[in-house]
């Protein structure tokens, strides 16, 4: 168990583990003395925060989980695990509630010597070794490059940079990727609308193609084309090699342009993928084989399929040559995406690999999963995070857009309208199951009502605290005497403070990176009723150790909000 003195306190002060193991002595304690039964006492004992100051601070229900078992009430359980619990110096009082709770109240004390250990810790504060460094790669956004990227990719961006950075505060090794799609018949459309525009450019009639990109950036690219290439591409003999040379150079142009536009937001990534390599290096005729010596590959309709028992239908590998003439083109994404699993797992190890998908693309995980299984691969290996869409709103009117009509707002151009931190902070203010509503004048209104500016209000207000009192002669890194700190504004923001490793823990577990800025919001509206209450820096001779005991919380606090903040990816302001 985790030592319970101020000296045990390192980076992290989880306290549902620390209750948890408390209660898992008391139980193991129980049975040793015949209060209880021998019966196989769980590993981990679920623990909570209580949602009422009159239940205490935190709340277990093993003791409901046991009844069955142990053929007693869960009240009665609760009173004996209660009557073995261990003394701890954080705990002031450990009650039973029906109908079959047991509540814990901190030691006020005990709290406030707390606030030592998180500014001694400073940026280390909170750190966690979950991961126990097992490599995961979080691969996401992956839009098409045959155009800007819009705003329709910044929920997945946001998602997968700050998933990333969760489980690396957690003590993973994690890799960002984004998957480029550079192969197919997208980018031969793509290569032929370059080619019509650059054509007309020099008075050549090239018809546009049917499916082709009509939007002016395609414009700016044939542009650009004949600014470097002049008629190379007009005068090349074979017409679809120049199409097909023209089109990577396209993507290559639209890749570095994603890259500093998603940079612009705060993002970056390891590694761009290119699913070309999956068929350059003939890892895709090698997958393909594994899986027709196993069975899982049928020939009908003159497509290959991908047939396997988790499936209702067969899913198409390799369309028709009846339907699409060329061969490059008829590869579909599942066929990429199969090998692409196996070079994640296999080839490269992760231990797990987290995709970033949008709902539109829901259909396609038990395909995928099906595939990993197709191939002896353990299916666990593989998360899924599917989020909804994002409805973008301006006077209250939803803004509405098309890619393939070319009308449609870049990310850029949001980043530049709003700023980055809005962007990151609101698109993780729902769970990524529910459509999120992005109110574009409530992003850039500086008041209480935009969640990122009123937390970040709360780092600006420390900074001043701070810096007015170095103005009058305070000495900020003086230690001062925490045991003055009991005001119920001053132990309810220590508390809260308390809680980052939890949260750190729950959103790495559970992948949900939301609870980040849930949390944000709670500290900072705690420092804000500290700040309220509590007269930090004060004039009177006899309040001088006070004062020291409060500045000392209030770098705590700044050190607790600049974590969670800096982990969405958010800057911390000192002046705003």
């Amino acid at each position: 168990m985790e030592r319970e003195t101020l000296q045990g306190m390192s980076a992290t002060i989880n306290l549902r583990q620390r209750i948890g193991d408390l209660t898992r002595t008391a139980l193991l304690a129980a049975q040793d003395g015949g209060a209880l039964p021998s019966f196989e006492v769980p590993a981990d004992v679920p623990v909570e925060q209580s949602r009422h100051a009159a239940h205490g601070d935190y709340s277990t229900p093993v003791c409901m989980g046991l009844a069955r078992l142990l053929r007693r009430a869960p009240l009665q359980i609760a009173q004996i695990v209660a009557q073995h619990m261990p003394a701890a110096p954080s705990i002031a009082r450990v009650d039973v509630a029906p109908p079959g709770f047991i509540n814990f109240t901190l030691e006020p004390t005990w709290v406030a010597s707390t606030v030592g250990a998180i500014l001694a810790a400073g940026d280390s504060w909170g750190n966690i070794a979950l991961g126990k460094g097992a490599r995961v790669q979080v691969e996401f956004v992956s839009a098409n490059p045959t155009g800007p990227i819009t705003i329709g990719s910044a929920r997945n961006a946001v998602i997968g940079d700050v998933l990333a950075s969760v489980l690396t505060a957690a003590g993973y090794t994690v890799e960002r990727e984004y998957y480029v799609n550079d192969a197919g018949s997208k980018v031969r459309n793509f290569g032929a609308s370059i080619f019509a525009r650059y054509g007309a450019l020099f008075g050549v009639d090239v018809p546009f193609p049917e499916q082709g990109y009509p939007g002016a950036y395609v414009t700016d690219l044939a542009s650009k084309a004949r600014d470097n290439f002049g008629r190379r591409y007009l005068e090349a003999q074979d017409r679809d090699s120049a199409v097909r040379e023209l089109g990577q150079w396209g993507i290559q142009m639209i890749l570095e342009t994603v890259a500093d536009d998603l940079a612009a937001l705060g993002v970056h990534f390891d590694t761009w993928f290119s699913e070309r390599s999956l068929y350059d290096t003939g890892l895709f005729d090698e997958i393909l084989a594994k899986l027709r010596a196993g069975g899982f590959v049928v020939e009908h309709d003159g497509a290959t399929w991908f047939r396997h028992s988790d499936l209702e239908k067969d899913a198409v590998l390799i369309r028709s040559a009846d339907v699409i003439p060329n061969p490059e083109d008829r590869p579909t994404y599942l066929a990429s995406d199969i090998p692409y699993l196996w070079n994640k797992l296999v080839e490269r190890k992760f231990d797990r690999a987290i995709y970033v998908w949008g709902a539109d693309h829901h259909g396609d995980v038990p395909r995928v999963q099906a595939a990993a299984k197709a191939l002896g691969l353990d299916v666990n290996r593989l998360v899924f995070i599917i989020y909804q869409m994002v409805t973008m709103l301006r006077g209250g009117e939803e803004i509405r857009m098309s890619k393939s009509s070319g009308e449609f707002i870049t990310l850029r151009e949001l980043v530049d309208e709003v700023g980055p931190d809005p962007i990151r902070f609101m698109m993780l203010t729902r769970t990524v199951d529910v459509t999120l509503d992005f109110d574009l004048d409530l992003a850039v209104e500086q008041s209480d009502r935009n969640p990122v500016y009123y937390v970040q209000y709360a780092h600006t207000r420390i900074s001043g605290v701070l810096r007015r009192a170095m103005e009058a002669g305070w000495d900020v890194s003086s230690k001062g005497d925490l045991s003055l700190l009991t005001h119920p504004s001053e132990l309810g923001l220590i508390r809260k403070m308390l809680a980052y490793p939890e949260v750190l823990t729950v959103a790495a577990q559970s992948l949900a990176p939301h609870h980040l800025t849930t949390y944000a919001t709670e500290l900072a509206s705690a420092f804000h009723a500290f700040y309220r209450d509590c007269r930090i820096v004060s004039s009177e001779p006899d309040e001088a150790e006070l004062t020291r005991a409060r500045l000392v919380l209030a770098q705590a606090a700044q050190i607790v909000l600049a974590r969670v903040l800096r982990v969405i990816g958010v800057a911390t302001p000192d002046r705003m």
